[in-house]
């Protein structure tokens, strides 16, 4: 389970993490409030999503009016699929430098991993792996104050921040354990007048250990799309890209994911339409795709239980009841593919054999 931004710092006070002053505020008199006993400060989106900034999601203020009508402007704002219901309004920073720092777990070493990095402020796959810093943490042993002073002397820590680093860093380690979490992440740990201070927090609790944890949040973390696509029980996740993906079978849509980027495309959405390839599932699959506004639309199909020309019939069907208003590149291999294939041909869809032509052409028109 991901909590909210503003969640997270709670839990950091709670661990004695310096966090920003600051508020959550649900309607515009109360981030005025929030924001009265500020000089200037920043209005952020609380949703489950990053690069808030960049969607319009985070607006600088000063003073108590801007404030109100910043938040005016986020508060019921349909927001990366989300909907803004609560501001976090906090002080403005004056910051000097920013560091990377995260607790999670590494699966092939089965133990907790520290990174930490001096170029914060980035998406952890942006940061050059020359430029992370990794210590794999013994479950016996913990965090020892050597460990921080090491890391802090690696980012160029010194003096106080190197004390105030490892205090932080032994903190968080210890949230991280006792709240059974699979990350615990601080990007960007800022200094600002001197001290280190999380201007972010991004938390995930592992959602098997929640019955352990009762005081904490229930969040729902599913958009207003991923939900829709619950209910009808397919696996669905939105992404950040334009080309939207539905194939058959987890392990598939992986694949189609991964030649996308490969290619130098983006995928919008990992979307696993199951077994099933009724006219009516495929419809509903296309419908949810096409809320998200692709530039191309790729379906990847391994016929197996799912036959090929049950596919293309069902595309067929779907493709003359409404219309469909961007590119799909179709891709068919399997049971009755020659059939599928000789189908979608009639109607003048051309279909691919092999995922690597799929993939290029749908990348050739996202670009296009």
């Amino acid at each position: 389970m991901k909590l909210l931004e503003y969640m997270g710092k709670e839990l950091f006070k709670k661990y004695n993490i310096p966090v920003p002053q600051g508020g959550i505020a649900a309607t515009t008199d109360e981030a005025g409030n929030v924001a009265a006993d500020l000089n200037e400060a920043v209005v952020k989106s609380q949703i489950l999503s990053g690069k808030r900034g960049k969607a319009g999601g985070i607006k600088f203020v000063s003073g108590v009016d801007e404030a109100k009508n910043a938040a005016s402007d986020l508060l019921g704002k349909d927001l990366k699929g989300f909907k803004v219901e609560t501001v976090l309004v906090e002080e403005k920073l004056a910051i000097e430098k920013e560091f990377y720092l995260a607790i999670t777990l590494d699966g092939s070493k089965r133990k907790p991993i520290i990174l930490a990095s001096a170029e914060g402020g980035m998406d952890i796959e942006d940061v050059p792996e020359d430029k992370m810093i990794r210590y794999a943490v013994s479950v016996n042993l913990g965090v020892q104050p050597y460990l921080g002073k090491d890391i802090a002397d690696k980012l160029g820590l010194s003096g106080d921040l190197v004390k105030q680093f490892t205090k932080i860093l032994i903190n968080l380690y210890r949230m991280f354990e006792e709240l059974d979490a699979e990350l615990v992440e601080i990007n960007p740990l800022v200094i600002a007048s001197g001290n280190l201070i999380a201007a972010d927090s991004k938390v995930t609790i592992d959602d098997d250990a929640l019955y352990r944890h009762k005081d904490l949040p229930l969040v729902e973390e599913r958009t207003e799309a991923e939900q829709k696509a619950h209910k009808l029980g397919l696996s669905y996740v939105e992404l950040d890209g334009d080309i939207a993906i539905m194939a058959n079978g987890a392990g598939i849509t992986m694949a189609t994911l991964d030649i996308i980027q490969h290619y130098g495309g983006q995928p919008s959405n990992f979307l696993d339409a199951g077994g099933g390839a009724s006219v009516e599932a495929t419809a509903k699959a296309l419908e949810i795709l096409l809320a998200t506004d692709p530039k191309v639309i790729l379906i990847n199909i391994f016929g197996g239980i799912t036959r090929c020309d049950d596919v293309a019939n069902a595309f067929v069907t779907v493709n003359k009841d409404q219309e469909i208003p961007v590119p799909v590149v179709i891709r068919l291999v399997g049971t009755n593919e020659d059939q599928g294939i000789a189908l979608l041909k009639e109607y003048g869809i051309e279909a691919y054999r092999t995922m690597d032509d799929a993939a290029k052409k749908a990348v050739q028109l996202a670009k296009q």
